[in-house]
Formats: C-alpha cells, sequence, structure tokens
C-alpha cells in the first residue's frame, strides 16, 4: 500500500473543485463503460467522491491502486484522508467533473475515494513525525518512502 499527499484545499481553484467531488459523493456514469464497471463494483450506489491530477504525474499515478491511502492538503493541515478506490487515466470525465477555465490545465488522472475521513491534522504533526522536515508544506503531489507512511498511518489512526 502507497501513501501518497496531494494539495485539495489551499487554492479558490481547488476548493471549488473539492466542493464539486471531495464534499458529497457524485455520479460517475459518465466514465468509460471499463471504468463504470470497476467503479460501480467498489461503489454500488453509483456516486463516489473523486480527485485527480495532471498528465505531468502520470507515470507516477499509474501506480495507484485500490487501497492505497491519500491525504488531502490545504493550509497547512490534512483536511481529509481515504482510500483509493478506482484509479484511472479520463480527461473528458475529469472535464465533467470540474469543468475548468478555458485553457486551464485539467487532471488526466482521476480517482475515487472510499472510507473518506474529514481530518484536521497541522502540519506542525505531520513535521514531528519521524522522516520529515519541519517546515515542508508538501507542495504538489507527493508519494510517501514506507517508514514516513507507517507513521503517519499510525498518527491518523
Amino acid at each position: 500500500m502507497q501513501v501518497f499527499i496531494q494539495p485539495s484545499y489551499g487554492t479558490p481553484e481547488a476548493r471549488r473543485y473539492g466542493a464539486a467531488t471531495l464534499d458529497r459523493p457524485v455520479p460517475f456514469a459518465g466514465a468509460a463503460p471499463a471504468d463504470v464497471e470497476r467503479l460501480t463494483a467498489l461503489h454500488p450506489d453509483g456516486r463516489a467522491r473523486f480527485w485527480g491530477a495532471t498528465e505531468k504525474h502520470d507515470k507516477r499515478m499509474a501506480t495507484v491502486r485500490t487501497g492505497d491511502v491519500v491525504l488531502l492538503t490545504g493550509g497547512k493541515h490534512v483536511r481529509a484522508a481515504a482510500e483509493v478506490g478506482h484509479s484511472f487515466r479520463d480527461p473528458a470525465f475529469a472535464r465533467s467533473l470540474w469543468r475548468p477555465a478555458p485553457g486551464k490545465c485539467v487532471w488526466s488522472n482521476v480517482y475515487s475515494l472510499r472510507s473518506y475521513r474529514v481530518l484536521d491534522v497541522s502540519y506542525e504533526a505531520i513535521w514531528a513525525l519521524p522522516g520529515f522536515t519541519a517546515g515542508d508544506n508538501f507542495m504538489g503531489l507527493r508519494f510517501l518512502d514506507p517508514v514516513k507512511s507507517a507513521a503517519v498511518l499510525a498518527l491518523l489512526g
């Protein structure tokens, strides 16, 4: 299992995207048929929470699997944690979810979330864990090594 950190509440645009797909589950019938099939197996009610990553992260996102854990951050806090459901690449579906402004970079990688928990864990609490550096603001998508992953998961319970 991998643990990764992804900014998701730090900018007005991210908060708008979060309001659309993190604050509440949304229908996924508009995804590609194979993805709808997998999503339905994981989210039988036809709805899920979603987040994503840009194409510059394609290689790393290709390693994300069901059961990996994502920490969603913003404002120097871990705001939520969730287990990844289904991770897939579908820019058209991403556009339908987040409706980016014309010319704005849209995510090509999309992943559903299970066991979504709202949190309020300060970066200071994370920095105090083994292997972390005080003052690190966790900019951008970051995958944690096994030692840091274990420490964060222990902290979050």
